[in-house]
């Protein structure tokens, strides 16, 4: 039964992860920006965090198989757009939006079926432990088969393979046995999950404005449509999304508090966030995944931009996290019977953290790719330790009938990590590299004065990580001294961003550590 279940959270996953290493061949195929790529990607995450505990409760409407199943099919169906997409709007149609809606709607089953399949503590590790290690080995291994697939054939291929395990799932899905459900049907509450969609929308989106428009100050006039919203020099897009989100999180909790005060069902209940391992535990998932899927993608941009190396090789350089997390996953049924999950969970972190610490100590641009073994295999193998003990730790947390609250919002919680990893790695490797090629250019002593204002100028509007060969492409026929200092500039000014990219993953790291130490011993 955990079978089918497993494949469908893996293809969930890898989704996540497969495409970090094909940037530079979706930016020349659908003629975008390595910026439009990051969007497609926090997009697809963010659709799953939005629309998860929603999806949850429709597991408890129409019945865990039955949206299981429904899941896989729309989840299909994206792929296949996807597989055709001629263009970034057809991507983000299939990918982010179909995809997104699809494992909404099949992933909380994954996890509500497992719990109540499995009453008892160490059983339920073990059923864990093989659905969390084909989580992380989804994303661990995703730039590996994303980069030989995207190299040997193109990069759609990769969804089309998809589209032919959505349909082994779904023979397979007569094995899965739900349990019968006692007491009345839930309700879904419709103005709920709007307000709380409307929040985790609006607090990534902010997020995604920071690279292009500062994090206080708006560096250029923002505009929705035609419509001048904020003019340069005032308050950020980000804090206009970010404060509106905060908002209807708040206005979203006074109204499941005021729903179960008139005896109605809301679409979560506020028992949840006054208990105390669950809350806790769902921050480290969330962090988990940031770090996770935050690293990949700054890494892979490194790699494919910096060094200018193919998909394959981006996923073989990537490969040590693949192997550190699945050894440590191979471990966790074992691990969970022997440890408290509090343990290992602060194992985790203090592992991961050290990975990206050592990482940017030994990598250096004209340094071997080796230098990139020991830290990655660190970030894989905490995560890996991490991964299952948490999941554990939250749903263990509550009872079974409250399975289907708690999954939904557990699985948006971590979905809601690995848009927040992308996006936060993206806005500040975009506003670093904005504010680095600024500063450089000022110090530059080759460049005229009207040369630094065209640079600057140039930085201020859209600008995007380049490779020196692009640079010096755009530069064809400028004089050769010129060509060499904006080449310097910009190859100084990216691979500072990138490091400060690291920092801010590794910064968020210490508040999921902080998270897991304040967890009940018990």
């Amino acid at each position: 039964m955990l079978f089918p279940l497993a494949m469908a959270q893996f293809i969930a996953s890898y989704d996540s992860s497969s495409m970090n290493v094909a940037i530079s061949n979706i930016v020349q195929d659908l003629h975008t920006t390595v910026t439009g790529v990051q969007t497609a990607i926090t997009i697809f995450t963010l659709t799953m965090a939005a629309l998860m505990i929603p999806g949850s409760k429709l597991s408890d409407i129409a019945g865990r198989k039955i949206c299981f199943v429904v899941g896989i099919m729309i989840y299909g169906t994206g792929a296949l757009i996807t597989s055709l997409s001629p263009s970034l709007g057809f991507m983000l149609l299939g990918w982010s939006l179909l995809e997104g809606i699809g494992s909404a709607l099949m992933i909380p089953p994954i996890y509500i079926i497992t719990t109540v399949s499995f009453p008892d503590i160490k059983s339920r590790a073990r059923a864990f432990a093989l659905i969390s290690a084909m989580a992380g080995m989804g994303s661990a291994s995703g730039p590996l088969i994303g980069g030989i697939i995207t190299s040997t054939i193109t990069w759609k291929a990769s969804f089309a393979s998809e589209v032919i395990i959505c349909i082994i799932i779904l023979s397979l899905s007569s094995r899965i046995i739900e349990s019968r459900r006692e007491g009345p049907k839930s309700k879904l509450d419709i103005f709920g999950t709007i307000l709380s969609a409307a929040g985790l929308v609006s607090i990534v989106l902010g997020l995604l404005q920071a690279g292009n428009y500062g994090w206080l100050r708006s560096r250029k006039n923002f505009y929705i449509g035609n419509t001048l919203i904020l003019e340069q020099g005032s308050i950020s897009p980000v804090i206009l999304f970010a404060g509106a989100g905060v908002i209807f999180l708040i206005w979203f909790y006074f109204h499941i508090r005021s729903m179960e005060r008139r005896k109605k069902e809301p679409l979560l209940s506020t028992k949840l966030f006054h208990n105390r391992a669950a809350d806790l535990g769902l921050v480290t998932q969330n962090v988990q995944w940031l770090i996770m899927i935050g690293t990949f993608f700054i890494i892979s941009v490194y790699l494919q931009v910096s060094r200018e190396i193919s998909a394959i090789e981006t996923g073989i350089v990537l490969t040590p996290a693949t192997a550190g997390l699945l050894i440590a996953s191979s471990r966790a049924g074992t691990l969970a019977r022997k440890h408290p999950q509090r343990s290992i969970i602060i194992s985790g972190f203090v592992v991961t953290i050290t990975g990206i610490i050592l990482n940017l100590l030994l990598v250096r641009v004209d340094r071997s790719l080796l230098y990139f073994v020991p830290g990655l295999f660190l970030i894989g193998a905490g995560v890996g330790l991490m991964l299952t003990a948490s999941v554990n730790v939250v749903q263990s947390s509550v009872p079974e009938r409250d399975q289907g609250e708690i999954s939904g919002l557990s699985r948006s919680v971590s979905n809601l990590g690995s848009s927040l990893g992308t996006a936060v790695a993206g806005a500040v490797l975009i506003s670093s590299l904005i504010s680095g090629i600024s500063t450089l250019t000022d110090d530059n002593t080759v460049l005229n004065t009207s040369q630094k204002e065209q640079i600057k100028a140039a930085a201020s509007k859209d600008i995007t990580a380049l490779s020196d060969t692009q640079v010096e492409s755009a530069l064809k026929g400028q004089p050769l001294d010129v060509v060499e200092a904006v080449v310097q500039i910009n190859a100084e000014a990216r691979n500072r961003a990138l490091a400060r990219a690291q920092v801010s993953i590794a910064l968020i790291g210490f508040i999921g550590l902080f998270a897991a130490v304040m967890l009940p011993r018990r």
